[in-house]
């Protein structure tokens, strides 16, 4: 029997046992999460001006040289990314481009049409602020139709006055190392299957 049927859940009908690359990333992703989570940390600080110091650890690149701790966090941002997701408050925070902030946990790539005009813009550019919702006629005239109606189908809530970052396999809402590791199984099980 092979490692990957081993290491493969039982639902999926392996053994269950650990694929300890899939963990380690799960490990790395748990940094990554703190760099969004807690920018004022000192790792954050030494990471952020040294890889990313105009950006976020979800745009960063690998960039020139890097250490092998920075491109080994770097390796698990999919599971960052793909485990996370903005509760939008003032919006004032959150990039328009390559942040999971939409309903439907997807993002607006910098290379869709319409992206350049909102490269360095936040999200409350697209709303209405003394009302907490979107502003469809701007959303409208930048987006192609199924992107505006993506935006214009994320809930505004007017309760939310702080963007958050939310892990949204956990109740508690904060990342942890066992979901992120269910996660990086199940993509790297789905993409096997393809």
């Amino acid at each position: 029997m092979n490692w990957e049927k081993l290491s493969a859940p039982k639902v999926h009908g392996g053994m269950g046992f650990k694929d300890l690359s899939a963990f380690n990333l799960a490990i790395l992703g748990k940094q990554g999460w703190k760099f969004i989570t807690e920018p004022n940390s000192l790792v954050a600080r030494i990471l952020k001006a040294r890889y990313f110091p105009s950006g976020s650890y979800l745009m960063a690149t690998v960039g020139h040289n890097p250490s092998y701790v920075w491109r080994s966090i770097m390796r698990a941002r999919f599971i960052v990314r793909g485990g996370a997701r903005w509760s939008i408050g003032s919006g004032a925070t959150i990039s328009i481009l390559n942040e999971p902030w939409l309903s439907n946990e997807e993002f607006i790539s910098s290379d869709t049409l319409g992206a350049h005009f909102v490269h360095n813009f936040t999200i409350n550019s697209l709303m209405n602020l003394h009302d907490k919702s979107w502003n469809e006629q701007v959303v409208r005239q930048v987006f192609s139709v199924d992107i505006a109606n993506k935006i214009l189908h994320t809930p505004l809530i007017a309760q939310v006055e702080d963007d958050r970052i939310l892990w949204k396999a956990e109740r508690h809402r904060r990342y942890s190392v066992r979901n992120a590791y269910r996660l990086c199984v199940t993509e790297l099980i789905d993409s096997s299957y393809l």
